[in-house]
């Protein structure tokens, strides 16, 4: 989970001869943290701290990055599942199953817990699953917003769907909210940490202690639900 921030500012340093780009992130923090994922070199610096102090720490720390970024391009590309009739998956943290029929036109329904499939000739059953469930995570989020906004005193936020791979949510400037659309793969419980989450950073747009004194606020439980957002993020298929 992150929040858009124009602090955060996109540079390039050479590192053994090889040229990398990075993120440089500013907050209201102590010390300067590196992190590398599919996305690449992020750094995160104090408000203050100097660029040529940043790079320093980065050149000192080069071949730890160069390592870690070739690990990040060699991983092989996850596996997609590929839905057939009767595959089951896990939405909301119960079991569906998933019917497939072709048809002419495509459509979706959802029964109880199943989820009939109807794809056509353009769209299968992998991209029609994804159409449902993006629209079922529409509404909930929606419905999730209305009911936790209110114990914070503020109005439901404009809602958008984000496909990111790594960030859940997003809080913007504007007080606009991104929810991952991914989260409908996860527990109604974890959903609403995240929610409690991002409307936690229209009060405090930071990771102070301040901030995750509202997130308690509002979701006492948010400690184990944030490991198991972490643990079940790893397991959800691949569309």
């Amino acid at each position: 989970m992150s929040t858009t921030t124009p602090a955060e500012t996109s540079h390039r340093i050479a590192l053994a001869g090889e040229e990398v780009g990075y993120q440089l992130r500013r907050s209201k923090r102590r010390t300067i943290g590196l992190a590398i994922d599919q996305r690449g070199l992020r750094v995160a610096a104090p408000l203050r701290a100097r660029l040529g102090d940043i790079e320093k720490l980065i050149r000192e720390h080069g071949q730890w990055v160069l390592d870690k970024l070739a690990n990040w391009r060699e991983r092989p590309p996850p596996e997609k599942t590929q839905i057939v009739d009767g595959s089951i998956i896990s939405v909301l943290g119960e079991t569906l199953t998933v019917t497939v029929t072709p048809l002419g036109r495509a459509r979706w329904q959802f029964v109880d817990a199943k989820l009939h499939l109807w794809p056509s000739a353009t769209v299968n059953a992998n991209q029609l699953l994804e159409k449902a469930l993006r629209e079922k995570a529409r509404s909930l989020f929606v419905d999730r917003l209305a009911l936790h906004a209110p114990r914070l005193g503020v109005a439901s936020p404009a809602l958008r769907l984000s496909s990111a791979r790594t960030r859940w949510g997003s809080c913007s400037h504007h007080g606009g909210i991104s929810l991952n659309w991914r989260l409908i793969f996860m527990p109604l419980p974890v959903v609403d940490y995240v929610v409690c989450h991002e409307l936690a950073h229209l009060k405090e747009m930071n990771h102070s202690p301040r901030f995750w004194s509202v997130v308690e606020q509002l979701c006492p439980d948010w400690r184990a639900l944030r490991i198991e957002l972490r643990q079940l993020g790893r397991q959800i298929p691949q569309l």
